[in-house]
């Protein structure tokens, strides 16, 4: 389906890393074995990259956001087939795939509207003149996860290029279809070769390569949080400029004035989005304790109505777990013997299915603990507004947490005092391209999208000018 030499994959050399199959988690079915780049393909594109951004910064700012949006535009017309390669290759639901399809298109679009207001600034001083300037950094090295694909392919992709930098994106091993079909599709709305190129391989390699090579001025990274640490580490050697967004173990907390119909109705889809696949689910829920039974008995009925199935289906609420790994993983928190609150049900036979489970434990247990990265969710009573906090930020993440309550002083209150990057008030909502995203502790390192955006893909360079 696509010419490696032209998304800036080179032909893999004998001695290259073995190559990759992608497979249908829903079916098992293999779609594609995608080759790998070793590091010396990693070095080749590093250079076609540095010799298209010079070219590529050296434009007008309207003629670089005009190729953006024509870029945009070719996202538009080919939604549907990137929906469906992204249920073919991530098992997410056709519904979903549509929305994480336009949230690409609509992040070059938004970027496109940021270059030619990427200004700088005159600030008074004695003496002269002082002005400011933005200016890109050069090569930028973009690495997505598999939980999602393509909108966070293009969180990284779309800011950087708008700000004048060249963009070598490195997929997941599992879901490199969408990234190499979105490349080609850069190339045909007219972006310069070597600007924007798709490098499939593994972390260990290929994505290793890409943060150590000293052409690269910057690393985006979306993953664990042990392997953000370990690119943390490994750019402070070169001095390199990184953002990080990496595990959470987000709090859901209920209080006893909340509308407890809504807040159950919508606690499903804070966890099992994505089969849980997603840094941000809501996957410890805290009930005030004197509402607590009638929330659960809410809860159940809506956890089970979630509908897990094939994801072509567009009645399809929950798809398949990644792979057979990542449901052996899941597996690990939920013993077989043990106690479950709330369990619904999965597909059999093919397919990496886990079914929807919720667990009543103590704060210590390591599901309540651990990011489980599955649809599995926690839930926990808490006294007052005082403890509610306490167990919110007893984690060492803090990326999201949702708030419900009816009064507004405490909303607010509650969501100042949650050691967390992104609060929701009686909602669930965390990531919109219009504002900005990113975590407390270890959660992650930096800002992405926003209006901010295209200046974390920018050095600030200061001029005076005497008089």
């Amino acid at each position: 389906m696509t010419d490696p030499h032209r998304t800036g994959e080179p032909a893999a050399a004998p001695d290259a890393p073995a190559a990759h199959q992608v497979r249908n988690p829903a079916t098992e079915e293999l779609l594609a074995t995608v080759p790998a780049v070793d590091p010396r393909g990693v070095a080749r594109a590093v250079r076609r990259a540095a010799d298209a951004q010079l070219r590529w910064a050296a434009l007008p700012p309207g003629d670089r956001a005009r190729q953006l949006r024509r870029f945009a535009a070719r996202v538009d017309e080919n939604l549907e087939e990137l929906a469906l390669l992204e249920v073919r290759e991530a098992g997410h639901p056709i519904g979903n795939a549509r929305w994480e399809a336009g949230n690409a298109r609509d992040l070059l679009e938004y970027a496109a509207g940021g270059v030619e207001r990427l200004t700088g600034q005159q600030i008074p001083v004695a003496g002269g003149v002082n002005l400011t300037f933005q200016e890109p950094l050069g090569v930028v090295a973009v690495i997505a996860p598999w939980n999602f694909p393509m909108p966070v392919a293009a969180w990284g992709t779309a800011p950087a290029l708008a700000a004048g930098n060249a963009v070598l994106l490195k997929p997941a091993e599992t879901t490199p279809l969408t990234a190499l079909r979105l490349a080609e599709l850069g190339l045909e709305a007219g972006l310069p070769e070597g600007l924007f190129q798709v490098l499939p391989g593994a972390g260990s390699s290929t994505g290793r390569a890409l943060v150590d090579h000293p052409g690269v001025a910057k690393v985006v990274f979306t993953g664990s949080t042990a392997v953000g640490q370990e690119i943390m580490a490994r750019c402070a050697r070169g001095v390199k400029r990184v953002t990080l967004e990496l595990g959470g173990k987000s709090p859901n907390l209920v209080f006893d004035d909340a509308d407890l119909e809504l807040a159950a109705s919508a606690a499903p889809g804070s966890f099992l989005d994505n089969t849980g696949q997603d840094c941000c689910a809501r996957s410890r829920i805290l009930v005030q304790r004197s509402v607590y039974d009638r929330f659960m008995e809410l809860l159940e009925p809506a956890v089970l109505a979630f509908r897990c199935g094939d994801p072509n289906d567009p009645g399809t609420d929950m798809g398949p777990l990644i792979s057979a790994t990542q449901r052996e993983r899941v597996r690990q928190y939920v013993p077989q013997e043990g106690p479950t609150a709330i369990r619904g049900s999965a597909p059999e036979g093919s397919g990496y299915w886990y079914p929807a489970t919720v667990l009543e434990r103590d704060p210590g247990d390591r599901a309540a603990v651990e990011e489980i990265f599955g649809p599995v969710a926690v839930v926990m009573p808490f006294r007052d507004e005082e403890e509610a906090v306490a167990l919110a930020n007893a984690t060492d993440y803090g990326l999201a947490a949702s708030v419900w309550t009816r009064d507004g002083a405490r909303a607010l209150r509650v969501a100042r005092a949650v050691a967390a990057g992104n609060l929701s008030v009686n909602s669930h909502s965390a990531v919109r391209y219009s504002t900005p995203f990113g975590g407390f502790k270890r959660s992650g390192l930096g800002r992405e999208l926003g209006p901010d955006a295209l200046s974390a893909f920018t050095e600030t360079k200061n001029v005076f000018l005497g008089t």
